[in-house]
């Protein structure tokens, strides 16, 4: 049996030890205690939640630090309502400020009426599927394959496919995440400004007759909607008008008038308006 003395003694040590840690403890966590402002907290309620990306940072919370930061405005997130902006920017005491809303475009107008296959897939469905073992199937080597990679990798349920296979993006819906640029195995979405009303539908780099050959509404690279747009604004590139959004500000729909074939587009709202299936039609999505 122990002497009170040695108890007593092994109490004295053990709790010396206990204080002595608890102190370096307390130390430590003062000097290296990253603040956190609880600001970050309030807005992180206020934002969707998407985890999109769209705004540019991982995730929401990202976003509502940078905020604070002072690095980014409130309207950096396109996905929020116009009144949680406000919200958002008053508890940060700044202006809410502007910004463009993106949404996805597909740059491909050649849907199953227009633009036919050449060989027949069979296997996974799916374009990049397709895509690896025979080049997708259509006459088009750079057409829409028209499987939904695009409509499946999205959480939003901001596409849908028409009955002639062609993604339908619902711009109010759409977050402008990337998902569909990175799922697309051709390339064939792209993220613009909602605003920035004129579109090339076309990736071929065919011209002429070779184009419309193999799809109806190709772009033949006929040069007109460069000649009859501003000055700068699209130039040609072999087999394709391209479009610098850089300028976009000085667009009108002067420069689809001559379009032979419509491959290039005045968008007021959704890019394919009459293709939007009926409540009665099947939907492969």
């Amino acid at each position: 049996m122990l002497a009170p003395s040695a108890i007593l003694t092994s109490v004295a040590i053990l709790g010396g030890v206990g204080l002595t840690f608890g102190s370096l403890i307390a130390l430590a966590h003062a000097r290296f205690r990253v603040y956190e402002d609880p600001r970050v907290d309030t807005l992180t309620d206020l934002l969707p939640g998407a985890n999109c990306g769209a705004c540019g940072y991982a995730g929401c919370r990202a976003f509502a630090e940078a905020a604070v930061g002072g690095v980014v405005a409130p309207a950096g997130c396109t996905v929020m309502g116009e009144f949680e902006r406000e919200d958002f920017a008053e508890v940060l005491g700044v202006d809410a400020g502007e910004a463009s809303r993106r949404v996805a475009r597909l740059l491909c107008a050649g849907g199953s009426d227009v633009a036919p296959r050449k060989a027949s897939y069979v296997g996974i469905r799916s374009c990049a599927a397709a895509v690896a073992v025979g080049g997708g199937g259509k006459a088009c080597a750079w057409g829409c394959v028209g499987f939904a990679d695009c409509a499946v990798v999205c959480d939003f349920d901001a596409i849908q496919m028409s009955v002639t296979d062609l993604p339908i993006v619902d711009p109010e819906k759409c977050t402008a995440c990337n998902d569909c640029v990175e799922a697309c195995p051709l390339d064939l979405f792209t993220l613009l400004p909602q605003d920035a009303p004129l579109l090339v539908q076309c990736r071929s780099l065919l011209e002429g007759d070779a184009a419309e050959g193999v799809c109806s509404v190709a772009c033949t690279a006929c040069g007109r909607c460069a000649q009859d747009a501003p000055p700068g604004l699209i130039h040609m590139e072999p087999g394709l008008a391209v479009v610098d959004y850089e300028q976009i500000d000085i667009a009108n729909p002067q420069a689809v008038d001559r379009c032979p074939t419509g491959a290039i587009v005045w968008i007021e709202d959704r890019q394919f308006p009459t293709l939007a299936p009926s409540a009665d039609q099947e939907v492969m999505v």
